[in-house]
């Protein structure tokens, strides 16, 4: 009998110990034995994927956000064992550009039915700790704005918590010079954002910054965003969310194994949409780091 670890975060804001349940039931139809375990501190996941490796288990799976998703990533790396994501935060970034159903159920049946597909991660060094990304890590405007969303706005209005803080935050918007070196060769430029992608969709199905993006082809896209005002500002979102990416003065590409990204003026750094410190940061790719469970034919 395959066997599955569930992990799941209490306090995520769309976490719900119903459909704890019910997600258990859908394993248990398909003939899956699963462990349950809940989080109670912060990398309480990544110990507890650890202990699935340890245990063989067949699959870890992750009921929660991207924070909790990243922690049992972290564990899994270089391990042949998959993760499954059922999504239960707010912005699910990783199970959006993966293509995994919303609905908790839908997304159980993934984790028994679906395909083990190798994704790149990542990686960036800090604090004598490795951490790993697999959507995205910015800095600038972009973790000025999830550090400014209270968990209790996320949990009322998901994405559209994100949403009316940038929409307070555009006004204060100012861009500061940033050295990036992409493999050796440095670009100097000013810009409100910086990001460094892994992945396509900052947004999910509303919000791509790039066609040829992919979380499986060995290399960090760079995407540099410039905006002197707020109105500018509104207009380089507008480009986005209407997919033109093109190569302008106010959106820029790179693409690269190793980044390193500094700032003449300090600036907050997220992962995946948490906090992670501030400026500088490098990070360098990990092709084929991490094996997920997806849908056929994605």
């Amino acid at each position: 009998m395959a066997r599955a670890l569930l992990i799941y975060n209490p306090v995520a804001s769309r976490t719900d110990p119903e459909i704890v349940e019910s997600i258990t039931k859908v394993f248990a139809r398909e003939g899956w034995q699963v462990d349950v375990a809940g989080t109670t501190r912060p990398g309480h996941a990544d110990e507890l994927a650890r202990q699935g490796v340890e245990e063989g288990v067949d699959a870890v799976a992750v009921y929660g956000g991207d924070g909790t998703v990243m922690q049992a990533v972290r564990a899994v790396v270089g391990h042949e064992i998959p993760v499954g994501l059922i999504p239960a935060g707010t912005g699910n970034l990783l199970a959006g550009n993966l293509g995994i159903p919303r609905k908790p159920q839908e997304a159980a049946r993934i984790v028994v039915r679906g395909v083990s597909r190798a994704i790149d991660l990542g990686r960036v060094e800090r604090d004598a700790e490795t951490h790993y990304f697999a959507v995205a890590a910015g800095a600038g405007l972009d973790a000025i704005i999830m550090g400014g969303t209270s968990t209790s706005a996320k949990r009322r209005w998901g994405m559209g918590a994100y949403i009316a803080t940038l929409a307070g935050t555009l006004s204060a918007l100012k861009p500061i010079p940033y050295r990036i070196t992409v493999d050796g060769t440095t670009l100097h430029t000013d810009a409100v954002t910086v990001l460094v992608a892994n992945c396509g969709e900052i947004i999910p199905g509303l919000l791509r910054l790039k066609e040829d993006i992919r979380f499986d082809d060995g290399f960090l896209d760079v995407v540099i965003l410039r905006a002197e005002t707020a109105l500018r500002g509104i207009g380089v979102l507008g480009r986005l969310l209407l997919g033109r990416t093109t190569d302008t003065r106010q959106i820029r590409y790179a693409r690269g194994r190793c980044i390193t990204v500094e700032a003449d003026e300090v600036r907050p750094v997220e992962m995946d949409g948490d906090l992670a410190g501030e400026t500088p940061f490098t990070a360098v790719v990990e092709a084929s780091a991490v094996r997920v469970l997806v849908p056929n034919g994605r």
